[in-house]
């Protein structure tokens, strides 16, 4: 096959690709440059959350108080999340009544003032513009079949970028002829090409982390995984089968659609006061909590977390409160649900703690594909509308 052939065909890959997936591609990498820096976004879309900066000064039953009036009568206390670094607003997490078949239990978050507890705003888990945000970029507001859908995206993207430097690659001379301005009369062109070659690699990376983050379990035996993770996945998973083989799980929550089951409800009357079991988990527990969590139908626990990284010299420490006789406890250390090579494909996906330069690569490497799809659009409609002025010369002149 001659070089121009196979030329040929990487471009038809990379034309259609970016013709017919232009209408996701475009949200999906526009909210990916967005999300990088997310919780800045959070606070320029919603800074009274974080207008206060004193510190907490209230007890856990002093807050739940405070914020009684914007506590509905179906809900129920779940959480209390203290602010990073000492210093802000009080978050109080409150479960809404189970819905069956829900795939996600639907939260409503109340941030208090941490001095007096007066409530500063109220939200559900899924309102908002950075919630919107993850979930058109996670899975396009397509049930059930937008995560793959999603993550087929990410290898067409994936193909794009080869295709693309191939197509960008001088067919006369050496390459650094392909880094010149003025390789086409139109801007859009120029644009393209150039816009194209220097985002490619990074675009490459994202678009096979994303790949890779959409089809967990496609990776997971590339994974070094716990041995212990694995097994009890693997026999969730058979159990599931199981079950789903024997048509069980209706009337119990599952439905006949086979959604999860709703998650267990917070106790509606803790036998245990939430001041008392926060004393219980500080006389075993030096390190400040960041959060803790109401004991539920499921484990009548309390639960309070430490301030802490996974994975490093300094984890969080679990302590565990029983709800009846108020007997602390460390809680085991769970093993962890993704594997070191999950954990890195979502770092360098994310950005998180990888520094301001990669996060600003991540931020172009969705904003210039969005770029170079509305330009990919300007020069295929221009291309066609020649093409439709060369062939009705070509009759003028042939009845001519």
């Amino acid at each position: 096959m001659s070089k121009i052939a196979l030329r040929n065909i990487w471009f038809q890959f990379h034309k259609w690709i970016g013709l017919i997936l232009a209408i996701a591609i475009i949200p999906i990498c526009v909210t990916g440059a967005a999300l990088v820096w997310h919780d800045a976004l959070d606070e320029a879309l919603n800074p009274v959350r974080y207008a206060s900066t004193e510190a907490p000064a209230l007890s856990p039953t002093a807050y739940v108080a405070a914020a009684q009036g914007a506590i509905g009568a179906d809900q129920r206390v779940a959480q209390l999340i203290y602010p990073e670094e000492g210093k802000g607003s009080v978050r109080l997490v409150l479960a809404n009544p189970p819905v069956p078949g829900e795939r996600r239990p639907v939260r409503t978050t109340l941030w208090l003032d941490p001095v007096d507890g007066h409530v500063l705003d109220k939200a559900r888990s899924n309102e908002g513009a950075v919630r919107v945000m993850h979930v058109l970029h996670g899975s396009l507001y397509i049930p059930e079949w937008g995560r793959p859908i999603v993550g087929w995206v990410g290898v067409a993207m994936v193909i794009s970028c080869i295709s693309g430097i191939w197509l960008w690659w001088p067919t006369v001379g050496s390459w650094v002829r392909g880094l010149r301005w003025r390789r086409h009369n139109n801007f859009d062109t120029n644009l393209h090409h150039l816009f194209g070659f220097w985002i490619a690699i990074p675009l490459f990376i994202l678009s096979l982390t994303g790949v890779w983050i959409s089809f967990p379990k496609v990776f997971s035996e590339l994974d070094s995984k716990p041995a212990a993770a694995k097994s009890e996945g693997k026999e969730k998973g058979e159990a599931k089968a199981k079950d789903k083989a024997k048509g069980k799980g209706e009337g119990k929550g599952e439905g006949k659609g086979g959604g999860r089951p709703p998650a267990p409800q917070p106790l509606a009357q803790p036998a245990l006061d939430a001041d008392k079991a926060l004393a219980a988990a500080k006389a075993m527990e030096t390190k400040p909590f960041v959060s803790m969590s109401w004991p539920t139908e499921k484990a009548a626990d309390w639960e309070f977390k430490t301030e802490g990284k996974p994975n490093s010299d300094n984890p969080p420490r679990t302590i565990k409160v029983a709800d009846v006789g108020g007997a602390a406890s460390l809680k085991a250390e769970e093993p962890p649900a993704r594997g070191p090579v999950m954990r890195l494909m979502r770092q360098i996906h994310d950005g998180t703690d990888t520094g301001f330069v990669w996060q600003f690569i991540i931020f172009l490497g969705g904003l210039l594909p969005a770029i170079l799809s509305i330009t990919g659009l300007i020069m295929w409609w221009r291309a066609r509308k020649w093409r439709g002025q060369l062939k009705q010369r070509q009759r003028a002149r042939a009845a001519g």
